[in-house]
């Protein structure tokens, strides 16, 4: 296995993603959220606001916009706002991909997972007003430490579990966990860890089995790359295995520069452990 960067696939640009998610009142769906300028009395723009929230730096970008750091004028509180620029949602999947973000984080009512406070509708974008997890990517956090040591680890993923439980009792599989859609926030309690990113998930109602592949292959599930339909909380476990292994290692269980070896190896299940890892941890991974 090669150190930190991980395997080849995380070192090519990332997808383009909105990963930074975000926080007000109650989640309202307006249109009255018109993004405007404060002025000066010589008439310079000062900031940029968006309904009651002035904007401040860029914390990620991807597809369909940037992520911006929000402030409320009146309360001061903190916010992440996800714009989505219309002129950049040309296709009709990438109309319903938002429509169904929108509509499972309108529900959620978890704590690792990222609360959705207010819609701003504009005839140019859509504005997310979203709770902020300031401590960043659970990505950059591994490869600030190298590794996570087990206790520690152990803290995150039984954080992630309870979200993705969460959502599987809503029919929900995400479908796209990876380390990069799972923010940080810090708290009394230590880092909560905040699920986003739900542009891939689609619901499993009644039990019916999913078809489409999607996600990042390194953490996607054999049966999802293999091209069968699938059932979704079990691919979303396979994930969460994946990620548990990189946050006690450092590096993935699956890597290879070429995308069907990868397949091959993914689908043949086999990976090592490195000798520091606990047998309760092996195990669990398995």
């Amino acid at each position: 296995m090669t150190a930190l960067p991980w395997a080849p696939a995380l070192n090519k640009p990332r997808t383009p993603r909105l990963g930074h998610r975000p926080r007000p009142g109650p989640g309202r769906t307006g249109h009255h959220g018109r993004a405007r300028q404060h002025r000066d009395k010589c008439g310079q723009n000062r900031a940029r606001t968006v309904g009651h929230y002035l904007m401040g730096r860029t914390l990620g970008e991807g597809s369909f916009g940037k992520v911006r750091l929000g402030t409320h004028i009146l309360t001061g509180e903190k916010v992440a706002v996800k714009i989505l620029e219309k002129s950049r949602l040309v296709e009709a999947a990438d109309v319903q991909r938002v429509a169904r973000e929108i509509k499972i984080l309108k529900r959620n009512r978890h704590r690792n997972i990222i609360q959705l406070f207010e819609v701003l509708d504009t005839p140019t974008a859509i504005y997310l007003i979203m709770e902020n997890a300031d401590a960043g990517e659970m990505f950059n956090y591994i490869v600030q430490h190298k590794r996570v040591d087990e206790i520690e680890a152990c803290r995150f993923f039984h954080q992630i579990m309870d979200g993705a439980e969460y959502l599987h009792e809503m029919e929900v599989t995400h479908r796209d966990l990876k380390p990069e859609n799972l923010l940080l926030q810090n708290s009394k309690q230590g880092l909560l860890v905040k699920i986003v990113d739900f542009g891939l998930s689609n619901t499993h109602d009644g039990g019916s089995l999913l078809q489409t592949a999607c996600g990042s292959p390194c953490y996607a599930a054999p049966e999802m790359i293999a091209g069968l339909k699938y059932w979704g909380p079990k691919a979303d476990i396979w994930s969460m295995g994946v990620i548990l292994y990189a946050l006690v290692c450092g590096y993935l269980p699956f890597e290879d520069s070429n995308t069907s070896i990868l397949y091959k190896k993914i689908m043949s299940g086999i990976y090592s452990c490195p000798n520091w890892i606990s047998p309760d941890v092996r195990d669990l991974i398995s």
